[in-house]
């Protein structure tokens, strides 16, 4: 009688589960009824959109109602599921990297993982640079600009652009010398100072405080570790839980986030802004589905059709949160459950990965570099333009994994090849669409990374892997075993 009470109480326990969580495996048997989840993004997607144009036509972006509509209803939402997301990143990231790193076991192995991951990122983004730049070159939208429709521009977002251009100046002018700067950009003094102490954690210093951490267990007698990797295991496996709570509310969040954007702006800056836009998308599309694709084929050894497939959740996610950081607790799942790709691969190559490879956000750099240039009727020589490579190539490994991350630097290299930085203020209206295309790419081409250095190691992608904790000796007790 009792075996048979318990046997009830955990179908109902599970079918709860399966209620309030959203299943991210595309290949469960036990998936939740009605329409996938990527189905109704695209809905929520589709609903943001056409509601915010007509509004904007309609109203206008500036109509008492619009405006208390945002500020009230959809930010607020918007904003609560970013929220939601980006509070569960830091436990997630600390307890999976140092897990996945325990999980390597052996500190040459991590080593060569570590060089094929940045090794990937470096050679990416510089392509994705210079197909950039070979856009803004062969296109030139700078010259195709009214200059009227410019000036407008520019005043119309001159006081945005002013603030911004002081803050990356007062930044710029506290940045201590290169090698002094890439210490303090990687080593914490004080790691939990670095998660606590401000709004937003500082990923790097988390990331290498777990990389040290894991090495470390790894240097020990699995009879000392075993009590630290179960606890963070299990840290691993309730935020992922969490995720798959949260992404129950995307289509609601996702609407809400694209007509916050399209109501204030509507379509007006697009067609001002046609050319630039076109370059930048066009060169986002050639990357995506050329150089991913080929990557994707040649080196992980998936079809590009199937991969895409597998990861249009995380692509719809990273399009309309505009973040890295954001994404990333979904984009571990679903590298996991989706591609295959093992815990220990997995947690290294895409926690580094948000911050260090940001393919779209080199591309987006070296063209609005151009484009601005371009504008101010500045002709810059071969060697400016390879520094404009060599600097975008810095910048999409430096830049925050956070919506407009990447709007400070640009002013940076702006003020280096001597072009007005207050120029900025023309892109700033359009950032936001474009930082979405853009923090698409970035995120899916960690995924790229992440089953390439999966494949070389000799794993087998698109199917299930042993955990991590059992590679770092572990005993692991069977799920659903009381």
């Amino acid at each position: 009688m009792s075996d048979k009470r318990d046997n009830q109480n955990r179908v109902e326990r599970d079918a709860f589960e399966r209620e309030i969580a959203t299943d991210l495996d595309e290949e469960t048997p036990d998936r939740p009824r009605g329409m996938a989840l990527h189905t109704k993004i695209l809905i929520g997607l589709a609903v943001g959109v056409i509601a915010g144009v007509a509004v904007n036509r309609f109203l206008g972006g500036d109509h008492p109602t619009v405006v208390w509509i945002v500020d009230n209803i959809t930010q607020p939402v918007g904003q609560l599921f970013l929220r939601l997301l980006l509070m569960i990143v830091v436990p997630l990231v600390f307890a999976s990297l140092v897990v996945g790193v325990a999980g390597i076991g052996d500190v040459r192995k991590l080593g060569r993982v570590g060089l094929k991951s940045f090794g990937y990122c470096l050679v990416l983004s510089a392509i994705s640079v210079v197909i950039g730049l070979t856009l803004a070159n062969t296109i030139r939208p700078g010259t195709r600009i009214d200059p009227d429709t410019a000036a407008a521009l520019q005043q119309r977002y001159a006081t945005d652009a002013t603030k911004t251009v002081e803050a990356a100046t007062q930044a710029k002018s506290a940045t201590p010398k290169p090698l002094m700067s890439v210490v303090e950009t990687i080593v914490p003094k004080n790691p939990f100072f670095a998660v606590s102490g401000k709004e937003d954690a500082n990923m790097l210093h988390l990331m290498f405080f777990a990389l040290v951490i894991g090495i470390a267990i790894t240097l020990l007698p699995v009879t000392v570790t075993t009590p630290v990797l179960r606890v963070l295991q299990g840290v691993y496996e309730i935020t992922a839980k969490i995720i798959e709570m949260i992404m129950k509310v995307a289509p609601y969040a996702v609407a809400c986030l694209l007509f916050n954007n399209t109501a204030r702006f509507g379509l007006d800056l697009l067609q001002a802004l046609g050319w630039f836009v076109i370059t930048v998308l066009l060169g986002l599309s050639l990357h995506m589905f050329g150089v991913y694709s080929l990557s994707v084929y040649f080196l992980s050894r998936l079809s590009p059709l199937e991969f895409f497939r597998r990861i249009k959740t995380v692509m719809l996610t990273a399009f309309s949160t505009s973040s890295s950081n954001a994404t990333l607790p979904t984009a571990l799942r679903v590298s996991e459950q989706n591609l295959g790709v093992p815990q220990e691969i997995n947690s290294f190559v895409l926690t580094v990965g948000a911050t260090a490879n940001q393919n779209g956000t080199a591309l987006y750099e070296g063209v609005t570099v151009l484009f601005l240039a371009q504008l101010a009727g500045v002709d810059l020589t071969l060697g400016q333009q390879l520094t404009v490579v060599y600097l975008a190539i810095l910048g999409g490994i430096g830049t925050a994994g956070i919506p407009s991350g990447s709007i400070p630097f640009i002013i940076g290299v702006l003020v280096t090849i001597g072009v007005n930085p207050a120029l900025i203020a023309i892109i700033l209206g359009v950032d936001r669409l474009l930082d979405m295309c853009r923090t698409t790419l970035n995120v899916t081409g960690d995924l790229t990374a992440a089953t390439y250095v999966a494949r070389s190691e000799g794993y087998e992608l698109l199917r299930p892997h042993e955990p991590a904790l059992v590679h770092a000796g572990v005993p692991v007790a069977e799920r659903g075993m009381d």
